[in-house]
Order: structure tokens, then C-alpha cells, then sequence
């Protein structure tokens, strides 16, 4: 199964894992399965509509899927899929 790393702010929602593993042929299923696991992580990641949140990236094999097929972004065994939330700085 691919590996997710879930960052800081939504580590309250997996009992503070920071790597959790998720079932799933595409960053979809993966959501999917991670939802089940740990209910009201999609939601956080996810908008109504079921996208990406724009304050939300997600990489696969360290590539940005809003680059690659989105949520459609296929996934295999032994990937690393990462979740980072968009900081906002400045003055």
C-alpha cells in the first residue's frame, strides 16, 4: 500500500501518526480509504464539489498532482504520497 504523510494540522485526525497507509489504485481511492480510517480527514483535503481544497497540495512521488491527473493521479505499492497545506506569508 502507498504510504501517506500527513502533515502537523490533520496529525489530531490520525491519533497523531504522521504516516499512515491508505488503500487505493488512484489519489482518489486513496482519499476514499483514508476517509473510512480516519473520518473527517477528506473533508479537510477535499471541498464540497469532492477537489482538491486550493490551500491543499498533493504530491505523488514528490510530483504536485494538479500537474500530473489530479485525483486521478494513479498510485502503487510503495509510494509516497504527501499532503501539505499551502502556507501564506508575508507582511
Amino acid at each position: 500500500m502507498p504510504t501517506v504523510r500527513i502533515p502537523t494540522s490533520l496529525r489530531k485526525l490520525t491519533q497523531g501518526r504522521e504516516e499512515v497507509t491508505a488503500a487505493g489504485a488512484t489519489v482518489r481511492d486513496l482519499l476514499t480509504d483514508l476517509e473510512k480510517q480516519h473520518p473527517g480527514l477528506r473533508t479537510r483535503i477535499c471541498d464540497d464539489a469532492g477537489a482538491l481544497r486550493r490551500f491543499v497540495n498533493v504530491f505523488v512521488r514528490d510530483e504536485d498532482v494538479r500537474f500530473l491527473q489530479n485525483l486521478d493521479t494513479p498510485v502503487k505499492e510503495g509510494d509516497e504520497v504527501s499532503i501539505v497545506p499551502a502556507i501564506a506569508g508575508g507582511r
